[in-house]
């Protein structure tokens, strides 16, 4: 039987949770509908999902709360969150990026931008089989392990952040700018802002610890990776 991607919806509002629902399993999705972050837990508990719609505003703890401490927790850590909220302004969005959200859609949403925001960040997990491991300046990307490495220990980033270090090490010492990497490692996501990139950057530097000088922001025209942090 082919695998249905598995798609925890933690929504409080009956409406739109029932709405989302419905749209999931007419397009081949399997939705799992929760109304708080206690319910959320035990479903992850019993099963971890692909992706996880997560609302902004919950009884109880917040979707802030929750995304912050699934991404703390190592088997949780690289699932995809998709935050939903009626906070449209960019600050609000960055603490959601921050709080370790993959991306963000605003109330009211269409159908048909949802689908596509999923479909995407089920695309940025799914490592490319065919590529080749990358080393550079004691860095090593496994796409098909879907491995990182630094000086031989392992380190674990999330899947956006993968990809995006995937791309940066494949091509070294050359400046990206947002918009390039947004269409390089994002693909055909038109939905994504470019200062999504900068939490991401963020976010990949963290993760490699020491490792993270190597990936530089050019002032006025992007990031690179370098063998050696200047």
């Amino acid at each position: 039987m082919k695998h249905l991607p598995r798609i925890l919806v933690v929504e409080d509002e009956p409406a739109i949770a029932e709405l989302v629902c419905v749209n999931l399993r007419h397009n081949g999705f399997s939705p799992v509908w929760v109304d708080d972050g206690d319910a959320a837990q035990r479903e992850i508990d019993a099963m971890l999902p692909d992706v996880i719609l997560l609302d902004w505003m919950l009884p109880g703890r917040s979707g802030l709360e929750l995304a912050r401490r699934w991404r703390g927790e190592a088997r949780t850590r690289t699932v995809p969150i998709l935050m939903l909220t009626a906070r449209g302004d960019e600050p609000d969005k960055v603490a959601g990026l921050d709080a370790g959200a993959d991306d963000y859609i605003t109330k009211p949403f269409s159908t048909q931008e949802l689908l596509a925001r999923i479909r995407a960040v089920l695309r940025r997990r799914t490592p490319d089989k065919a590529e080749e491991t990358v080393t550079l300046g004691g860095i090593t990307v496994d796409p098909a392990a879907h491995r990182v490495l630094w000086n031989g220990r392992p380190v674990k980033v999330g899947p956006t952040e993968f990809k995006l270090l995937n791309f940066l090490m494949k091509h070294p010492e050359r400046v990206h700018s947002r918009a390039q990497l947004l269409d390089r490692v994002w693909g055909d996501h038109v939905f994504i802002e470019e200062r999504t990139v900068d939490v991401h950057v963020k976010r990949l530097r963290e993760a490699l610890g020491a490792a993270g000088a190597l990936v530089e922001t050019v002032r006025g025209a992007g990031y690179r990776i370098t063998a050696e942090s200047r």
